[in-house]
């Protein structure tokens, strides 16, 4: 009995790892990220802070480009971000404040290309999230990025609605 539940999950996982690899992928290009308007930590190191929000998002946008059709590439090109809140001054720290009025902004481009390099979708993206605080079942409540991550999954249901694949 426990070799038949054994080779029933590997069976299903090695399925899991077999629709993956033909799936769309992404690629992200952080452009003149020293004038974005907004990736600073409050406290902590800037450069750190830095590469794990873009780490976050890449592995973001990729689980996106994931549900595209198979063979397919989106190319994206982020110019600006400015994350949920804002830093103040509080004593001799800078914390991030969250609030309304510091809503999620990202401007981007992107290019979504088949894989013999035709493009099937191209546009100029100015993607902020206004409500990003009314949401009560935020599914990313306890992620560094998560406002972030909404925004950018409405943008894309929205963007793509028609290609996405559903499993």
């Amino acid at each position: 009995m426990k070799k038949i539940i054994l080779m029933i999950s590997l069976l299903t996982s090695s399925l899991l790892f077999v629709s993956n690899a033909f799936a769309a992928s992404s690629e992200v290009t952080w452009t003149d990220y020293k004038d974005y308007r907004d990736i600073n930590p409050g406290n902590g190191n800037r450069s750190s802070f830095r590469e794990s929000v873009f780490h976050n998002l890449e592995e973001h946008f990729a689980k996106l480009a994931a549900t595209l059709p198979e063979g397919q590439t989106l190319k994206i090109d982020v110019t600006d971000v400015d994350l949920a809140g804002d830093t103040r001054v509080a004593s001799i720290n800078d914390i991030r404040v969250i609030k309304e009025i510091y809503p999620p902004r990202m401007t981007f481009s992107y290019v979504l290309e088949n894989a013999d390099g035709s493009v099937v979708q191209t546009d100029e993206v100015q993607a902020q999230d206004m409500s990003f605080m009314t949401n009560s079942r935020l599914k990313y409540r306890n992620d560094m990025v998560g406002y972030e991550k909404k925004m950018l999954d409405d943008w894309f249901e929205g963007t793509f609605q028609t290609l996405i694949i559903k499993n």
